[in-house]
């Protein structure tokens, strides 16, 4: 299976890149994983909505460069399907059996992801209804991806 994340913007904390690393590392055994880093729009901390979308546009449009013909892509969104460790497992399983082995998670900046990238997604998903930093959901998806090619593959994982 070949993942690649797009994501908005740099990440500088040290403990968030160790731990994309580490579990990178891990993943490499089940997958090629190449993560894609694209500008994130510098903006003020009060937008209207009309500056708010277009911050998110222009952030849509550094990610739909990356974004290729095949790619089976997933949208990171709040208002996305919710799947259980096992069931999120189970669909990376039915995807690499359909011929989807080629995925595309896309993560977009503070403000999230643009409608043309949400709407170009082959999936929406959702780590819950919280909010969590960007570069945080980097970190927790890359853990998650990992999880579910341990669960695929039925090798003990810490619950």
């Amino acid at each position: 299976m070949h993942i690649t994340i797009i994501a908005v913007g740099k990440i500088r904390e040290k403990y968030l890149t160790q731990g994309i690393d580490e579990y990178l590392k891990r993943l490499g055994r089940y997958a090629a994983v190449q993560i894609i880093e694209v500008a994130e729009e510098q903006a003020p901390e009060t937008l209207s909505p009309a500056e708010q979308e277009g911050v998110k546009a222009r952030e849509g449009e550094r990610i739909a460069r990356h974004l290729r013909e095949g790619h089976y892509i997933i949208a990171l969104a709040l208002d996305g399907q919710q799947f259980t460790s096992d069931a999120f497992a189970a669909h990376l399983q039915s995807l690499a059996v359909s011929s989807q082995s080629t995925l595309a998670f896309c993560i977009g900046g503070s403000l999230g992801l643009a409608d043309a990238v949400l709407h170009r997604a082959d999936l929406r998903l959702s780590f819950g209804k919280m909010t969590f930093p960007h570069q945080l959901m980097r970190l927790i998806l890359v853990e998650q991806v990992y999880r579910g090619f341990k669960i695929m593959r039925g090798e003990p994982y810490h619950k």
